[in-house]
């Protein structure tokens, strides 16, 4: 009895060791998730405070007043209308766009469109519009269908209404 008792300790004490083995790698990975979480964090507002500066810098560029050397004839137009009176525009004439500021335009309206279109195709895509959609196409089919019959009916109707005009037709002929 005394063996048994002993090989029980030893189960029970290395069920506990065990135990506490996977007790300890948790707590480990917890504790090394929220040190990366804490560093991405981090790293996020470095980079949204990087992008704010920069967004200042942009705007205060953006609204800084072009300044104009040239006289009023010595700036480009550009021709909206071809034969239309000669009328002077209240629209400022076209600007040139520097290479990094066209690249910020062009890469914001790129963004702007990609996150439309994926609004677009996540509304498409929900399972409530699919529902709907499964739900017209049905009916449609059923009006499709009645409407196929009643054609075919209507067309029924006039062969043999002509049929029987042609055979009346035929037999007081003779």
């Amino acid at each position: 009895m005394n063996e048994e008792w002993t090989v029980q300790a030893w189960t029970v004490v290395v069920a506990l060791l065990a135990l506490l083995t996977l007790t300890v790698a948790l707590l480990v990975t917890v504790v090394r998730g929220r040190r990366r979480a804490a560093a991405d964090r981090a790293a996020a507002r470095a980079e949204a405070t990087a992008l704010r500066e920069r967004l200042d810098a942009l705007e205060r560029r953006i609204a800084a007043p072009v300044a104009t050397t040239a006289s009023v004839e010595d700036r480009d137009y550009v021709i909206t209308r071809i034969g239309a009176d000669d009328v002077v525009s209240d629209r400022l004439p076209a600007t040139r766009i520097d290479g990094p500021l066209f690249a910020d335009l062009v890469l914001r309206e790129s963004v702007v469109q990609a996150a439309s279109l994926a609004a677009g195709l996540r509304r498409a895509l929900a399972p409530e519009t699919r529902n709907r959609i499964r739900f017209e196409m049905r009916r449609e089919v059923k009006r499709a269908r009645k409407q196929r019959r009643s054609d075919l009916r209507g067309a029924r109707r006039d062969w043999e209404a002509r049929q029987r005009a042609g055979t009346l037709d035929e037999g007081s002929a003779a």
